[in-house]
């Protein structure tokens, strides 16, 4: 597996949103992100730019108007991140449990098993490179 590409507070705001419903126009990221990110729509439109650059994101003309969609997998990037913060921040030699993903409203039972394996081939995957 490549090393996985961590995305911005803004950026994973935005992939949240179109995690959720997809795909979007501009303004509907715009819509679903203001009140997180407290920021006017041409930071909003800079932002999914620079995101379609890192190819997180991909483009499409629906009905006349340009909508977007995630191109990076969400369980993946819920993995990259739990990743970075078990080894980065906490020192960790072993994954975090996975229980500490439990509640979620970003993740249902399937993708938190999905999560969970990743999780657990950690070790195994870091050894890799």
């Amino acid at each position: 597996m490549s090393v996985m590409l961590i995305p911005s507070t803004p950026e994973l705001c935005i992939l949240k949103a179109l995690w959720r419903q997809a795909p979007l126009s501009a303004r509907e990221i715009h819509a679903a992100v203001e009140e997180d990110l407290a920021w006017s729509f041409s930071s909003t439109r800079k932002t999914v730019e620079r995101m379609m650059e890192k190819q997180m994101l991909a483009q499409h003309v629906r009905h006349g108007v340009q909508v977007y969609e995630a191109l990076l997998d969400k369980v993946e990037t819920l993995a990259a991140y739990a990743r970075d913060f078990g080894s980065r921040i906490m020192e960790l030699d072993t994954p975090l449990p996975v229980n500490m993903f439990a509640g979620s409203k970003l993740v249902d039972a399937g993708e938190l098993a999905q999560l969970e394996q990743m999780l657990s081939d950690w070790p195994d995957e870091e050894d890799a490179k």
